[in-house]
């Protein structure tokens, strides 16, 4: 093994120690908060308490369900997708509690819990004791086993370290070696250490076969959308077609009908309908132009979404930072649906964030094509029925893409879009 690469697996150990340990940290009271708020407002739902406060609490649990998902990707190489059925935004409280009890996600995720503060913690746990523990036998080796035994009157016995009883420099010399016995298992096993934990998060969590015929029912509702999004589509080209360039057209052939009539009555009065014709001409291939460039921007036919987007960001009228990450080409379609998801989210950082800077962040990992879209404006940016990143969802649902919004009150608002892909 090169420096290099020992170099990259001791950075890689000690990155799944630390970790591991925060992890830890987070989710024993994090899992315990959430199973034990659970357990008190679904049992108070006969008294009536429960119908109102069981919707927020189960959504904080999807919450941390979901914040669990991104980490297990993130850290773990590990993709565990949502199948959470949709509620809408609008329904009232006794709406949603039944809504989500009837959901087989949130019963999952309720069986998830005391899983995860108990195996969950100790899988979290054990790749930063691999790594520290060793770190104790060293020193008492060195000597600190004189202030950890025997006490001034002996009535302290000896100090155990694992299964080695620590008396004197013989014994801790002991505990040295079995520190060092640790520390080559943590050398080998420290980070499939860690990813074991994500591997039982992954097996609690994946959704059951119901859920993905669940889940297979919501892809056939976003290709029926899908179909009537692009018939509602051809019906808006129609129009524009029929109200502009169409109609520009039109007069112009009536101008030089006009013309023909008058080029040797009135030369005066035909120069002007030609120069009138003229200008209609222009402006009927600025609105085709347009039109086409609505259809499908030429600049994503001819070079790609990260150009694309690119020559999106030129066009604002706040400052954007464009980061492109892709080493290929997507399918036409999936990158189509990509750009204009992009657009669509610019747009609305641009009418609504007061934001005075936007960054965009494109790249293709782990099977997955991922556009950030972040901004520094005032947040506070949901997805409702009737707004622009409800439609972008749909948008992206064609292609069992996800939507992912954060944005607190006060900003700053990041839109994340995901897409499962292969780049040529």
């Amino acid at each position: 093994m090169t420096t290099t690469e020992t170099k990259s697996r001791a950075r890689g150990i000690l990155q799944a120690a630390l970790r591991g340990l925060g992890l830890a940290l987070v989710l024993l009271p994090g899992a315990v908060l959430c199973f034990t708020l659970s357990l008190v407002s679904i049992a108070l739902i006969p008294i009536g308490v429960g119908i109102v406060t069981t919707p927020w609490v189960l959504t904080g649990v999807r919450a941390f369900a979901n914040w669990r998902r991104v980490i297990a990707a993130q850290w773990g190489g590990v993709r565990i997708p949502p199948a959470y059925r949709p509620i809408p935004k609008d329904a009232n409280p006794w709406t949603r509690t039944f809504g989500m009890l009837r959901d087989p996600a949130t019963w999952r995720d309720l069986r998830w819990l005391p899983v995860d503060m108990t195996a969950g913690f100790i899988t979290a746990l054990l790749p930063a004791v691999l790594v520290l523990y060793p770190l104790e036998g060293f020193a008492l080796a060195a000597g600190l086993w004189r202030t950890m035994t025997g006490g001034p009157y002996g009535e302290y016995g000896p100090y155990w370290y694992g299964f080695v009883p620590v008396s004197d420099q013989a014994s801790a010399l002991g505990a040295g070696a079995l520190g060092a016995a640790l520390l080559f298992v943590a050398h080998r096993y420290t980070v499939s250490a860690f990813r074991l934990h994500f591997r039982l998060t992954q097996a609690l969590l994946t959704p059951s076969q119901a859920e993905l015929a669940e889940r297979v029912r919501v892809l056939t509702e976003t290709r029926r959308d899908a179909v009537d999004t692009s018939a509602a589509e051809l019906r808006r080209i129609e129009r524009d077609l029929h109200d502009g360039a169409q109609a520009r057209l039109v007069a112009m052939g009536m101008d030089l009908n006009t013309i023909e009539m008058l080029i040797e009555k009135d030369p005066e009065a035909a120069k002007q309908l030609i120069a009138q014709a003229r200008k209609s001409s222009v402006d009927a291939l600025a609105e085709l132009r347009d039109l086409v460039r609505g259809i499908h921007p030429p600049v994503l036919a001819e070079r790609g979404l990260g150009d694309g987007v690119r020559a999106l960001a030129l066009r604002l009228p706040i400052a954007t930072e464009v980061t492109v990450e892709l080493e290929g080409r997507a399918e036409a379609p999936v990158e189509s649906a990509a750009y204009f998801a992009v657009s669509e989210v610019l747009t609305n950082a641009v009418k609504h964030s007061g934001a005075d800077r936007i960054w965009v962040d494109l790249h293709h990992r782990d099977g997955m094509l991922r556009a950030t879209v972040t901004d520094n404006g005032k947040g506070g940016a949901v997805i409702g029925a009737g707004s622009g990143l409800a439609g972008v969802e749909r948008r992206l649902g064609t292609f069992d893409g996800v939507l992912a919004v954060s944005s607190p009150a006060g900003g700053p608002t990041m839109v994340t879009m995901e897409i499962p892909c292969a780049l040529s």
